[in-house]
């Protein structure tokens, strides 16, 4: 059986991006544009993938290496062609999928179907092409009795041909014969004084083999050239994992205003508000209210979950029917256990936070365990980072009250049903039952205001 690999370009500089940034690793709705591309080709079969590289070519191994992807270096960039040389396409399998890093719209479903019909078509070449109203830049493919004959890069394009609103989207399928065959003949005989890969149709065509031209969606043709187009791709694509989210029975206020990147999960019966972000690889349960500006990473929610306006979770996990914020902060190793209250300016880090127990309003908890229906009043503080610069443990056990505007010197531990009197440091451990006082003596002296302001 025929193998498929796959040459991803990611050669060029992307002039226009005007960034330090190699093009292809800019974000689009939260992943590399390059990461997109090279989840399509492995989507559609692609056994190996060769990106080639030039400018930024140590980012782009350090990013692309570890993922298993082999990387080869365009020593001067003279062309598609001339990229695709540099692959070794001689080593490769027997057909082989060519293709840009900057079109992150392409979907393995768009090449899983340019590929089987390139395997209908028993071809040597296909061209993957779109009918666009606007052609712009665009190679234009020259078609004669509905067969392809050429493409024609729109800057040697006479004013006829640039008419042609079907266009070369830049995605071949190959056989490895053909390719090493027809690669060594192109020469630049183009203004550029460049080797196109495009030439490889005429020549192709000439020799007598069978090409084909096949029409996809437009969206296999947006390349990504400017910050413009990486912003309307990165909306393309949040517009189209919404739908897909509604689709599945998640209630989006607003689509347009709402950012879901690929791999989250929602369960059916959520409520999404406008301008929430939900990043990674985070797994919401059903019947879940994310409110507006919520930002949610990597994080896990259980069901009827309220994370309400501002508030912020990172590598958190949070049980059922709890409730967060308003402007919530959960930093990560954070675990939130079911009905429990994270209430507004309240900030928790390396937290297990018990069931039903409850921090309402402006305090900090880091380094800490709390048992269950226990009280943190406004204000408390876990004190974890000592001078020694390490951080400890704090432990708070169940059906605890803590007063407003406590201190806990960690390491400490405060039993089961403690009580700690507010404006309390305490530095020392709470016996279970006990009440624990930790204030200075209050010490009032008369008539001292007066003598401070100079008052007769």
């Amino acid at each position: 059986m025929a193998t498929l690999s796959s040459i991803v370009l990611a050669a060029g500089k992307g002039t226009r991006m005007n960034s330090p940034l190699p093009k292809v690793l800019h974000p689009v709705a939260g992943g590399a544009m390059i990461s997109r591309v090279i989840q399509a080709v492995r989507g559609c079969g692609a056994e190996e993938v060769r990106v080639v590289v030039g400018y930024g070519e140590a980012l782009l191994r350090q990013y692309l290496e570890p993922q298993g992807i082999t990387c080869c270096k365009q020593k001067e960039q003279k062309g598609t062609a001339d990229a695709v040389k540099a692959a070794d396409p001689a080593s490769m399998g027997d057909h082989i999928l060519i293709m840009n890093g900057d079109h992150p719209l392409v979907t393995s479903n768009h090449l899983q179907e340019a590929y089987r019909k390139f395997l209908e078509n028993d071809c040597e070449l296909m061209v993957l092409t779109a009918e666009l109203d606007n052609p712009g830049s665009f190679g234009r493919i020259v078609r004669h009795g509905g067969s392809v004959k050429a493409i024609v890069e729109s800057k040697d394009a006479s004013a006829e041909t640039k008419q042609i609103k079907e266009v070369n989207t830049g995605i071949y399928i190959v056989t490895r014969n053909a390719l090493e065959k027809y690669l060594l003949q192109i020469h630049p005989n183009n203004q550029q004084g460049e080797y196109y890969i495009t030439d490889m149709v005429s020549l192709c065509i000439e020799a007598g083999e069978k090409v084909v031209a096949e029409i996809s969606n437009p969206a296999v043709a947006f390349g990504v050239n400017t910050q413009k187009e990486l912003a309307l791709a990165s909306k393309a694509l949040f517009r189209e994992k919404a739908f897909q989210l509604m689709e599945a029975g998640v209630m989006i206020i607003d689509p347009e205003n709402t950012y879901v990147e690929a791999d989250v999960e929602v369960g059916p019966g959520s409520i999404l508000y406008p301008g929430s972000f939900i990043k990674g690889r985070s797994v919401l349960g059903p019947f879940n209210v994310v409110e507006p500006n919520a930002f949610i990473q990597d994080s896990t929610l259980g069901q009827s979950v309220q994370v309400r306006a501002g508030s912020y979770l990172e590598k958190a996990k949070v049980g059922d029917q709890v409730v967060l914020g308003p402007y919530a902060r959960l930093r990560p190793e954070t675990e939130i256990g079911n009905e429990a209250r994270v209430g507004n300016f309240v900030e928790m880090k390396k937290v297990k936070f018990g069931a039903k127990s409850k921090a309402n309003h402006l305090a900090y908890l880091g380094d800490a365990e709390v048992g269950e229906n226990t009280n943190i009043g406004c204000g408390v503080i876990t004190c974890n980072y000592a001078a020694d610069k390490k951080k400890y443990l704090t432990k708070i056990g169940s059906n605890v009250f803590v007063g407003s505007d406590s201190q806990m010197v960690a390491p400490v531990e405060i039993a089961d049903d403690a009580i700690i009197a507010s404006g309390s440091t305490i530095n020392k451990n709470v016996p279970a039952g006990a009440l624990a006082i930790g204030r200075s003596k209050q010490v009032n002296k008369e008539d001292y205001a007066k003598k401070f302001r100079g008052d007769n």
